[in-house]
């Protein structure tokens, strides 16, 4: 399908802002909505000023007002990291739902083409490896991780029934681990935590014994599919993730090595709630899509270090430095 027009919610996090990229050098118009809440303006400043973006400051759970054309929302708003879901947990929530649904209204009143990201975490505690679509996964509604899968569980459902009673163009991505250059490294999730670890050569936190299975995908990658879904009319649910999964052990001491780090690997308490082996057949993807990734972990790794690198100084490995950014194509939203 022909794609002009698009909307990215959360377009300023991590995933969001890469896609934003991707679309603009395809020559497509770009509006990013997003209320910084976890994503920053700076993950997008150098798009700011481009004649074919737009940066909004929009809560999704609030109204949701925009003029024009749309032929694709790509959904990707969402509190997904432990350190946020944990602390914004009624926002997370409410964004699932709420924020869902509106992206949906969005969708259906411009005769527009839905991608809803949504997450390996709707398969929590699985009991088949690995993961396939057709699995409903074993998740604890009540436990730790419940706000974040909920919210996704709860995002898929009114994503299929809007293409079931309202013929709303729309299709599902479960997203598995990505990393990259521009992810969060204060975010709880294991690449980044090891990265900031490994570079300040403090000592690298592994959970329980480190053998829980994972697989990390590099962002180009992730993007790459998730274009590939939004420019087709397949539905899904449809995996994309890296299928070659590795402990989160030797991905500590991976990273150690390459980024030649004193750090030593250290072992804390196992997270309550937090699933062995969490790893995605990509079949489907490959099948329908074309699409399998095509970035070795080793080469991945070596750009996101040096990314990684660059931001010690002056910048903190916790928030992009503040800068000054363009007010053109910059509106708000109230």
């Amino acid at each position: 399908m022909r794609v002009d027009r698009v909307v990215v919610t959360g377009g300023a996090g991590f995933i969001g802002s890469h896609l934003c990229e991707a679309l603009l050098r395809d020559g497509c118009d770009v509006v990013c909505l997003d209320n910084f809440l976890t994503g920053t303006p700076a993950n997008v400043a150098d798009l700011i000023g481009h004649s074919r973006f737009q940066l909004r400051f929009c809560d999704l759970t609030q109204e949701v007002r925009l003029d024009g054309p749309v032929d694709a929302v790509l959904h990707l708003a969402s509190s997904s990291a432990p350190a946020d879901y944990r602390r914004l947990a009624i926002r997370s929530l409410r964004t699932g739902a709420i924020g869902t649904w509106r992206a949906l209204e969005l969708a259906r009143t411009k005769g527009a083409r839905l991608v809803l990201g949504s997450a390996a975490e709707i398969y929590g505690e699985p009991q088949i490896h690995p993961q396939p679509e057709y699995y409903w996964g074993a998740v604890d509604p009540v436990g730790p991780t419940s706000v974040h899968s909920e919210a996704k569980r709860y995002a898929e459902a009114l994503t299929a029934a809007y293409r079931a009673q309202e013929r709303t163009d729309t299709a599902i991505v479960r997203i598995f681990n990505t990393y990259g250059p521009g992810m969060r490294l204060t975010d709880g999730r294991a690449v980044g935590t090891f990265l900031r670890q490994a570079l300040r050569d403090e000592p690298l936190a592994v959970t329980g014994n480190g053998a829980q299975i994972r697989s990390a995908c590099y962002i180009d990658d992730l993007v790459d599919g998730f274009l590939r879904v939004a420019r087709s009319s397949i539905p899904g649910p449809i995996n994309l993730g890296d299928p070659q999964g590795r402990s989160i052990l030797r991905a500590a001491r991976d990273i150690v090595a390459a980024t030649g780090s004193r750090s030593k690997v250290t072992f804390v308490d196992a997270r309550v709630g937090e699933p062995g082996h969490r790893c995605p057949d990509v079949t489907l993807a490959e099948q329908l899509l074309d699409w399998r990734p095509r970035t070795s972990w080793t080469d991945g790794l070596a750009a996101t270090i040096a990314w990684a690198r660059q931001r010690l100084e002056p910048m903190t490995l916790d928030r992009p430095a503040p800068q000054r950014l363009p007010r053109a194509r910059f509106t708000v939203d109230l």
